[in-house]
This record gives C-alpha cells, structure tokens and sequence, in this order.
C-alpha cells in the first residue's frame, strides 16, 4: 500500500521523531502550517492503512510507525522499477544516470557503491 504525499509529509516527520503527539507533529510543519483538523485526518488514514499505530495517554495520543522508513521506500523503488522500467534495474539505472545530470564525482561515488555490493554478494 501507497502513501499519498501529503502522509508521506506526514511519515517522514515520524520517522524523525520516532514517536510523537500530535501538536509536535504539527509543530514540525513549516508555515503556514495545516489545521489541527488535517493532521488528525491524516493520521487516522495512516493508522487504517497499518503504517502507524499510537499509545493512549489520558486523551492524548502518541504516534510511532509500523513501517521503517528503508522499507517503505525500497518497496516504491521496486514498484517503481516493476511498473515504469519493464521490471529491469538496469533499465531503471540507464535512465537514472543518464537523466539525471549527474557529475562526474557522483557517477564516481555510484559506481563505488555498486563495486561494493559486487564484492558483498560474492562472500
């Protein structure tokens, strides 16, 4: 399952925080910041998805996530990959290189990374 962007803002915040109320994720947006309302509504969406979950105090409710935020994003690339690069990384890695303007210290330091994980799946 998908966040839309607005979660997605959302999520990132509490994955910083690790856990939080939800006056300090509202606290955590720059202005003009989103109603008390929105965030709630939020929040409510992303607990129905099991991205979050929250532990009750009194009235108040803290936060935290269910979902590491590497695994949320490793499974968007993957869809990613699957749904606009004909599920081949090496397609998706041609036109990552190539369209994004890349320098040539950063073509260096991708390729270091990808000599790295050669010599880790050959051990």
């Amino acid at each position: 399952m998908k966040l839309a962007p607005s979660e997605e803002q959302l999520m990132n915040y509490l994955w910083k925080m690790e856990k939080a109320f939800m006056k300090d994720l509202l606290e955590a947006y720059p202005e003009p910041k989103p109603a008390p309302t929105t965030i709630a509504t939020l929040l409510k969406r992303m607990t129905s998805k099991k991205f979050i979950a929250f532990r009750t105090y009194g009235n108040s409710r803290e936060y935290y996530p269910l979902i590491k935020k590497s695994a949320y994003f490793s499974k968007q690339v993957k869809g990613i990959i699957k749904n606009f690069f004909d599920d081949s990384p090496s397609q998706f890695a041609s036109f990552f290189t190539s369209e994004t303007d890349l320098s040539q210290e950063e073509l260096k330091e991708l390729k270091q990374l990808i000599d790295r994980q050669i010599e880790n799946k050959k051990q």
